[in-house]
Formats: C-alpha cells, sequence, structure tokens
C-alpha cells in the first residue's frame, strides 16, 4: 500500500499556476518602468536635437555676417 503524505515530490497546480502569476505581474511591472524611461529618454533626445539645431542656426547667421 502507497503512503500518503509528505513524501510526494514536485509541484501541485495550484503552487505552479502562483509562481506564473507572479511572474507575469513582475513582467507587467518592468514593461511599464521601461516604456516610462523610454518615453523620458525620446523627450530629451527631442530636447537636445532641438537645441542643437538652434546652435546651427545661431552659428550659420554669424558665419554669414562674419563674411
Amino acid at each position: 500500500m502507497r503512503k500518503i503524505g509528505k513524501t510526494r515530490k514536485g509541484f501541485t497546480l495550484v503552487e505552479m499556476v502562483l509562481v506564473i502569476a507572479i511572474i507575469v505581474i513582475l513582467a507587467g511591472v518592468l514593461v511599464i518602468g521601461i516604456g516610462s524611461y523610454l518615453n523620458k529618454a525620446r523627450a530629451a533626445t527631442s530636447s537636445v536635437t532641438q537645441h542643437n539645431i538652434s546652435v546651427e542656426t545661431l552659428n550659420s547667421e554669424i558665419q554669414s555676417q562674419l563674411n
């Protein structure tokens, strides 16, 4: 006769579902965090690009006035 109790090995279905749910929640938080970071990076890139264009325009005007 087999013993029923704590001698079995492996995971139950409930334990597996809980682990998968936790992984999905953590992945969701990670995706939201990365999305926010990427939006801030795009905004910073746009700002730097605008600044560089304005500096280049001013340099061009100064060069044309000097010549």
